[in-house]
């Protein structure tokens, strides 16, 4: 392993998650690295690109660069692509927040989002991350995962709020509730305050490849609105997956 690199790249990795212009000497307390290093290696991202220098601060911020290569990556997946005509759609029927996610080891990686027009809405940013286990999209991949996606979960699960699942026996439980109904449940396990739902979009080889998740704050989703909700945000996936060439899943009662 080339551990020049792995700096070079955690440093990026920092100044990204940042989201503001950061100084040498904040990003080299943020990685553990000498600020001689952390400033070598920014002019080396500086002179690719990727990077750039405020004149008057001093400080470095990403630069466009880096939106680019991440909008053709995401742009890569067939998913994101096939599904935003029905992301909209799902969106004006439900006015509430949309989102596409795809599952990342212990994490789901929002691939696509809508936002709701309601002043009082829930929030998530493409390229954000969640605990898989927290959110109704995550839930959803993993239930359909295997046990090798349920081995990747840090032991003992993260606690968000007090509502998140407690161990891994817990959310088996749930898991198997999701394959039943077809759909998964947040219930403010990732904030207090949002509740939402999520749905499997299956490929031409019957793999959970993607989930198709609705957002809202708790006080607009009540037990009737959230089984609406949940086969409206069912019937959208399989749309989805009909699209992809693949077929839909039935519940397993």
């Amino acid at each position: 392993m080339d551990k020049t690199l792995v700096k070079g790249v955690e440093l990026l990795n920092q100044l990204v998650r940042a989201g503001a212009p950061c100084r040498v000497s904040e990003l080299a307390r943020l990685t553990g690295l000498n600020p001689s290093n952390v400033h070598r290696t920014l002019q080396t991202w500086s002179h690719l690109g990727f990077v750039a220098q405020d004149a008057d601060t001093g400080a470095y911020h990403c630069t466009l660069r880096m939106f680019e290569w991440g909008c053709r990556v995401a742009d890569g997946f067939d998913v994101r692509r096939v599904a935003r005509e029905h992301l909209v759609r799902l969106a004006q029927s439900t006015q509430e927040m949309i989102h596409l996610s795809v599952l990342d080891g212990a994490e789901i990686v929002y691939l696509d989002k809508i936002d709701s027009p309601q002043p009082v809405r829930a929030y998530s940013e493409i390229g954000g991350r969640a605990p898989a286990h927290c959110v109704a999209t995550g839930k959803v991949l993993l239930a359909y995962a295997g046990e090798v996606a349920l081995a990747t979960l840090p032991s003992p699960l993260p606690r968000p709020t007090s509502k998140s699942v407690r161990d891994v026996v817990a959310l088996r439980v749930q898991l198997a509730a999701v394959r039943r109904t077809g759909y998964s449940i947040n219930s403010e396990e990732w904030r207090i305050g949002v509740s939402g739902l999520g749905a499997p979009v299956f490929d031409q080889q019957g793999r959970a490849i993607a989930a198709v998740g609705l957002s809202a704050p708790s006080a607009r989703l009540d037990t009737a609105r959230m089984r609406e909700f949940g086969a409206t945000l069912v019937a959208t996936a399989n749309s989805i997956t009909l699209a992809l060439g693949g077929e839909p899943r039935k519940n397993a009662g």
